[in-house]
């Protein structure tokens, strides 16, 4: 038997004949093949709960995809339509998403390494507690809020551990079912005006107050709420009005790298960071974060020799520079005045931002589609949720939702 090849000569097909296939094939038009809607199904709950779904809840899937009981050889539904959200808020629903899938979305905003493998901390169990109770996300960083377990046999919340947590954890507790809302003034005794969400949980402030200069919980509140490190927001036009003595102005004896590096992170992160000035965590007496209204803590006063002209931080007052300049591209709230006193005014000015809202849904998007969205039908599809989340009152849990429903499968 001759096979058909490209060319001329024996047991060939002239070139022109496949030519002539090859365009009418073309020709015919394009359908998109999905998949099937068990397919579809199980793919939304995998990627949301972390573990197949049972049969009743494929079932309850299929049948949301299908507008009722599947027919041998129903298509799939088209992906990010209104049926696959319906199935994914099944999926939802299940005890492993909030116990398995958002500890570990949330767990690596609360350390250094930015690592999963960490124990259960209070700032994971807040995010965990506002998404299962539909808590606007846009009060992450200002609220009084605070979730803790009532499952019996764990120690009681502490503001110098995280016990109470750790042992829910290792008990294997069912966060979805005994987490309850409280706050942290009620709690830990925080004064409500100087508590910021999950800037002042004991999880955050272990992590980024400890020592150094408090620089360190701006920089990483830009790295979990912005998705942007800082040497992507320098900007090197903004004011140096705040930029602290600590900051050496020639360093290395070249103060062009002052001028042309320093001052693109320093000029903004200082003029904002001051709205942390009363705030400290204590590794050595305490063990919990420490608030001391009207006292600057020494932190921002250390190493003063470095340029004696330097800013001296006075109070917790803090300023946006960011709203003119290349960053006015984040989004910031024009409805807020940019400037204020302490966390919780900073905490409002961030979320309120565009770049705040985008950030929350690329990292759902990453999560669950298992892939960054560099596409541009991705990224319509990361606009699109966002502005979902906006106009929706910020329900991270409907995010999981319509992010699963835009990559089922095909």
């Amino acid at each position: 038997m001759n096979v058909m090849t490209t060319g001329t000569g024996p047991g060939r097909a002239p070139r022109a004949t496949l030519t002539a296939c090859a365009l009418l094939l073309l020709a015919q038009p394009f359908t998109p093949a999905f998949a099937g809607p068990n397919e579809q199904a199980k793919r939304i709950y995998e990627r949301i709960a972390g573990v197949p779904p049972s049969a009743a809840e494929l079932t309850q899937m299929t049948n949301a995809i299908c507008g009722g009981a599947c027919a041998a050889g129903a298509a799939g539904a088209a992906p990010g339509s209104a049926s696959l959200v319906q199935a994914a808020a099944v999926a939802t629903s299940a005890p492993t998403f909030y116990n398995v899938t958002l500890k570990n979305f949330a767990m690596p905003w609360t350390n250094r390494a930015a690592t999963v493998f960490s124990p259960l901390n209070d700032s994971v169990a807040t995010v965990i507690g506002m998404v299962r109770d539909n808590v606007g996300f846009n009060s992450l960083l200002d609220a009084d809020i605070l979730y803790t377990s009532n499952a019996s046999g764990l120690p009681a919340p502490s503001a110098a551990n995280n016990n109470h947590y750790a042992t829910a954890e290792q008990n294997g507790v069912d966060l979805m079912a005994t987490l309850v809302k409280g706050t942290q003034s009620g709690t830990y005794g925080t004064p409500t005006a100087a508590t910021a969400g999950l800037i002042t949980t004991r999880g955050l402030a272990s992590a980024f107050f400890i020592n150094g200069t408090n620089r360190a919980m701006f920089r990483f509140t830009m790295i979990n709420q912005f998705c942007s490190d800082m040497p992507a927001l320098a900007d090197t036009t903004r004011p140096t009005d705040h930029v602290r003595q600590d900051v050496a102005r020639s360093p290395g004896g070249d103060s062009q790298i002052y001028m042309n590096t320093c001052v693109g992170c320093h000029s903004g992160m200082d003029a904002m960071a001051q709205a942390f000035a009363y705030y400290n965590f204590d590794a050595v007496n305490t063990n919990s974060m420490v608030y001391t209204p009207g006292q600057v803590q020494p932190k921002y006063l250390i190493n003063a020799a470095n340029f004696p002209f330097g800013y001296v931080t006075p109070d917790d007052s803090w300023v946006n520079h960011w709203r003119q300049g290349p960053n006015t591209v984040l989004g910031w709230a024009a409805a807020l005045p940019g400037s204020g006193n302490g966390a919780k005014s900073l905490g409002q000015e961030l979320e309120s931002s565009s770049t705040f809202a985008q950030c929350q849904v690329t990292k759902v998007f990453q999560a669950v589609c298992f892939r960054a969205p560099v596409s541009s039908t991705d990224l319509a599809t990361v606009s699109s949720i966002t502005s979902s989340f906006t106009s929706g009152g910020y329900n991270l849990k409907q995010v999981f939702q319509q992010a699963a429903a835009a990559c089922p499968g095909s």
